[in-house]
């Protein structure tokens, strides 16, 4: 499955087009590698997704079968290793 696509699926990001707008600008990571929107993700993937507000790292422990994935299905998709909100006040100060 595409990472863009599996990003919409496990909630991660609202539309694919967001998904995609992220891996061009090289804020998402597979592996540690940056990655770009049609890189096949596959089960024990780690994907990392660093901007300016949020941090997030978590394993792909499902990758779904369909491209309609419930709500309840979706927290089962992934394995949330670690999470992190960013101060804005911090990075508004530097600039």
């Amino acid at each position: 499955m595409r990472l863009d696509l599996f990003l919409k699926l496990a909630r991660i990001v609202k539309r694919r087009t967001q998904a995609k707008e992220m891996c061009d600008e090289g804020v998402v990571k597979v592996n540690g590698k940056k990655a770009k929107a049609a890189k096949e993700i596959s089960e024990n993937d780690v994907i990392e997704i660093d901007t300016i507000s949020k941090y997030i790292k978590f394993k792909v422990v499902k990758v779904p079968s369909t491209k309609n994935v419930s709500k309840k299905e979706s927290k089962e998709l992934i394995e949330i290793l670690e999470e992190k909100r960013k101060d804005l006040k911090n990075i508004i100060d530097l600039l």
